[in-house]
């Protein structure tokens, strides 16, 4: 009897676990076909001399969408906080395509303004993420070590420096024929970047932090 009470709220807690997946994997997905039909419809395309307000509405929404679910959802917050360390690590390592600002800059598609300092944190961040991986691997309490927090700050604040430097290329723009702005990443493929993929990795930072934060609570 005790063995089948005991065993009824781990039950509970893996569907619900489960429940969360799925809507996470379902928002994404809505998400990402939303982001590609109002590119395909160039909602994202800005005027020169304008800061890019769709782009910014476009990465900030799923950034709140995440924070208001952190704070109203119980559940999602235990399912962030599940999430497999070196799982997130390693999706950064995607962040070494940040090489392709710097061939976009060569082929003077992107402005040196944006694409060089974007490009190099990128692939920054994305170079250490292999190492975060295996020093995670060989010691699961390095997510509360300073490294580890130090190397999501700073990816943190590569993500942010972009999208204002991003902005202020936009901004500045004058659409004189022969210039090199940043129009191109409002139309796709490259929109995907600012409105799916930043905030996803801004996501995943915020996800890592809290479980070393948790991490060194439990050892305080």
């Amino acid at each position: 009897m005790s063995a089948t009470i005991a065993s009824g709220p781990s039950a509970s807690e893996l569907a619900g676990r489960n429940a969360i997946r799925s809507s996470v994997i379902l928002a994404l997905s809505v998400w990402l076909v939303l982001v590609l039909a109002l590119g395909g419809a160039g909602a994202f395309v800005g005027r020169p001399g304008f800061p890019p307000i769709a782009i910014g509405i476009g990465a900030a929404a799923p950034l709140l969408l995440f924070f208001a679910s952190l704070q109203l959802s119980r559940s999602f917050r235990d399912f962030v906080l599940s999430l497999d360390l070196r799982l997130i690590a390693g999706i950064q390592a995607w962040r070494w395509a940040g090489l392709g600002f710097l061939s976009l800059y060569a082929n003077h598609v992107l402005p040196a303004m944006f694409a060089l300092p974007a490009g190099l944190g990128d692939m920054t961040v994305g170079f250490a993420a292999p190492w975060i991986v295996l020093a995670l691997v060989r010691r699961p309490d390095f997510a509360a070590s300073p490294a580890f927090i130090r190397w999501n700050l700073f990816g943190i604040a590569d993500l942010i420096l972009a999208l204002s430097l991003g902005t202020l290329s936009a901004t500045f723009s004058t659409g004189a024929p022969g210039e090199v702005s940043t129009t191109a990443m409002g139309t796709l493929p490259l929109l995907l970047i600012p409105v799916y993929l930043v905030p996803m990795f801004l996501m995943l930072h915020a996800a890592a932090l809290m479980q070393s934060r948790r991490m060194l609570r439990s050892r305080a």
